[in-house]
């Protein structure tokens, strides 16, 4: 009787699984087209709270809560709940942000005097100046912080030629709205899949750089400290720099009030050789890991810490 029963559960989920998909495309689709006629700013703080008042009923949150609390066993409970409001907001801000991706990044280089939502310092704008003109390829790593959408609006719209690794939603229909969104002023996007690595491979011998995220969990990845405890992190960026040296250089988007952001871009990172001076693919992951964790003890609430970390 439970064979049967499990049986048709799944034959169920099967049979509504394209269904379920059309919805969520479609959802998708009319969220970001109803979005794009609400101001921005209005809409984002909305977003904001109610993504903290769902969020309290999802696994998210709990998951949220002990990644919170083995990285900072030192913190109360009222400090790991209040950075974790910080995270939904966060991540309700970029659900808001994400339709108007096409004018967020407002900084007039002809006219830095105006106002704008972005800053950035003089040290990152001279990186990024020496970076894209220097004619060579570079990687730009980034991690699930601030608004992770944004160091690709920037890149383009100051002439970087870049080609971004993404991973896509699981929905069809929904991947093509949030694609055709990214499609905006966002440089060459490449698909995280079997081809991902040669692709992106190709881009750097051509002299393109390459950007991607780095902070997730892979399961067949290379071990690394994050918090003081082991995790997998995806081996992608150092095997890319064995087959073509280049510099390595991390980039964040550090959200301020007001509806601001602040534009990083760190000094290189050096990988790390073996004995023999070949790129070491583990110590080199842990060099990027490492900085990625120094970003996130400054500003924990902006970081996305909804999705296992430690398993």
């Amino acid at each position: 009787m439970n064979r049967l029963l499990l049986r048709t559960r799944a034959r169920l989920r099967d049979a509504l699984k394209p269904v379920s998909e059309v919805a969520v495309g479609g959802l998708t689709i009319a969220l970001l087209r109803t979005t794009r006629y609400f101001d921005p700013d209005k809409t984002a703080e909305f977003f904001a709270r109610a993504a903290r008042f769902i969020g309290r009923f999802l696994r998210e949150d709990r998951i949220g809560r002990e990644n919170l609390t083995a990285a900072f066993p030192e913190k109360s409970p009222e400090e790991i709940e209040q950075i974790l409001t910080g995270v939904w907001h966060n991540l309700g801000r970029i659900g808001a942000e994400f339709a108007h991706l096409d004018h967020i990044w407002d900084y007039d280089v002809d006219h830095p005097e105006k106002p704008s939502r972005i800053e950035f310092d003089a040290r990152t704008k001279q990186l990024f100046d020496s970076l894209r003109d220097d004619g060579k390829p570079a990687i730009f790593f980034a991690s699930h912080t601030g608004n992770w959408e944004i160091p690709a609006l920037g890149a383009v719209a100051h002439g970087l030629d870049c080609a971004i690794l993404f991973r896509r939603p699981n929905s069809e229909a929904a991947d093509r709205a949030i694609e055709k969104t990214r499609a905006v002023k966002m440089g060459t996007l490449v698909a995280a899949g079997r081809d991902a690595p040669l692709r992106l491979g190709q881009a750097l011998q051509n002299g393109q750089h390459v950007a991607m995220l780095v902070d997730q969990w892979f399961t067949n990845g290379v071990d690394v400290t994050f918090f003081g405890r082991k995790t997998k992190a995806n081996p992608t960026l150092a095997r890319l720099i064995r087959q073509v040296e280049c510099p390595i250089h991390g980039v964040r988007i550090i959200r301020l009030p007001n509806h601001r952001f602040r534009a990083e871009v760190t000094e290189e990172v050096k990988p790390v050789r073996d004995a023999d001076g070949n790129i070491d693919i583990q110590g080199t992951m842990q060099a990027v890991t490492s900085v990625i964790e120094g970003w996130v003890r400054e500003y924990p609430d902006q970081w996305l810490w909804l999705h296992r970390r430690w398993r």
